[in-house]
């Protein structure tokens, strides 16, 4: 369907020395000061990013409180380090700031799964029911729909409409969709989307591991196949995750999810033991190669690059934007 870089090439490519990434930030810091400019970054980008981005005031976190940030911020240009979609989510609820992006290369598998025309032929196909769809989507498909969730809030939107009878249309991540049926049972049609990322954890590879730490804690995003799901001790959003390893005694956990989100994790729970879920069987090379390659296509070259010449900028129509906003604004009232 889709073809994706290679996590070690895109990291190859762009290899600085810790000089020189000193020398960048340096550089960064001083151009987000003179330009007004905010950083919003994901927990799945590098921790150089992540790193600069709290030193600078900016935000670390899920997509979601990315664009919120960014639309009570004060500064004039926001600075997106993440994938598209949540550069359009910072441009609809922010529309008269200037968004910019490290790469406008950097995409999702579960938006470009999702495409508008071949969505809003299926959404006519069935009229009357509720359609919900993931942050993880294009501006256009959030227009198209009647609510946008992220993985916080999308079983809490879910139990609301099935207590309101609303029959519904669900897209794009399937697993996460999977999940939430079974725990509302409301009358759910699915889209066929998945995380190339989260997809990939083995729930025979998992048990393995399981049993060599029986003491640790399965930690698991919802967008995960259900046979990982059913083995973990907690399943939630990145944010939900994190607070998990912050807030519990137990001293090793197994996480499903970005491994990158490690960076966050540790800076909370330094004594505690983070393992990654697997994603591969015996004899592989990469016991878990859970990592974006998309999210890990943000360096600081690019970041410096598009605040120092204002490019990648985020453009959407405004009918559009009037249009994802409602759906938008509909979960953040909810």
């Amino acid at each position: 369907m889709f073809s994706y870089p290679a996590t070690a090439e895109v990291l190859k490519k762009h290899y600085l020395s810790d000089a020189d990434k000193e020398k960048l930030k340096k550089k960064i810091k001083k151009l987000l000061k003179k330009e007004n400019a905010t950083l919003l970054s994901h927990y799945y980008v590098s921790s150089d990013i992540q790193q600069i981005t709290e030193e600078t005031g900016g935000i670390v976190s899920d997509s979601l409180e990315m664009a919120k940030f960014g639309f009570k911020s004060d500064s004039n240009i926001l600075i997106v380090a993440g994938v598209a979609f949540m550069g359009e989510s910072a441009k609809i609820l922010s529309p008269h700031k200037q968004v910019l992006m490290p790469t406008l290369d950097a995409i999702c598998s579960l938006d470009i799964s999702c495409p508008i025309d071949e969505f809003s032929n299926f959404c006519d196909k069935y009229p009357g029911r509720e359609i919900v769809v993931y942050a993880n989507t294009s501006a256009a498909v959030k227009a198209r729909a009647d609510w946008v969730v992220t993985s916080s809030i999308a079983l809490d939107v879910i139990k609301y409409l099935h207590s309101k009878n609303k029959k519904i249309i669900w897209a794009p991540d399937k697993y996460l969709g999977e999940y939430v049926h079974q725990e509302s049972r409301a009358d759910m049609l699915l889209w066929d989307g998945s995380c190339i990322v989260h997809e990939e954890f083995k729930s025979h590879e998992l048990k393995k591991l399981k049993i060599k730490y029986p003491q640790a804690l399965i930690l698991a995003h919802p967008e995960s196949p259900m046979q990982v799901l059913s083995q973990a001790d907690i399943i939630g959003s990145t944010t939900t995750l994190i607070n998990a390893v912050k807030e519990n005694n137990n001293k090793v956990f197994i996480i499903a999810t970005d491994d990158r989100i490690f960076y966050q994790m540790k800076k909370y729970s330094k004594n505690k033991k983070l393992i990654a879920a697997p994603t591969a069987g015996d004899g592989a090379t990469c016991h878990s190669c859970a990592h974006c390659p998309w999210m890990a296509m943000n360096d600081l070259q690019n970041l410096y690059y598009c605040l120092k010449n204002k490019q990648n900028e985020i453009k959407i129509d405004k009918n559009i934007i009037k249009q994802a906003q409602k759906s938008l604004k509909k979960m953040l009232n909810f």
